[in-house]
């Protein structure tokens, strides 16, 4: 092995350890973040849910919903999926 294959593998393994180090000291779950990813997801749904609203016959039948459909996901609650 060259000298310099010795100094990569040497700065390798410190980077391993480094990365070592850091995962030992971050959280293993984040609740918060999970929240917030929910909360966001809730919002695109109700804003895609008003503007489904808003759509006339014609425009449903381009995206391939009949208005039935669209009456029946306007009207479910913010717990549904």
């Amino acid at each position: 092995m060259s000298t310099i294959d010795t100094m990569c593998a040497a700065e390798a393994s410190e980077t391993r350890a480094a990365a070592v180090e850091v995962g030992a000291t971050q959280p293993k779950s984040y609740p918060v973040r999970r929240l917030w990813a929910s909360f966001l997801l809730w919002m695109q749904k109700r804003e895609g849910r008003l503007v489904l609203r808003e759509l006339t016959g014609d425009q449903l039948r381009d995206i391939g919903l009949s208005p039935s459909e669209a009456k029946a996901e306007v009207s479910k609650s913010f717990f549904w999926d």
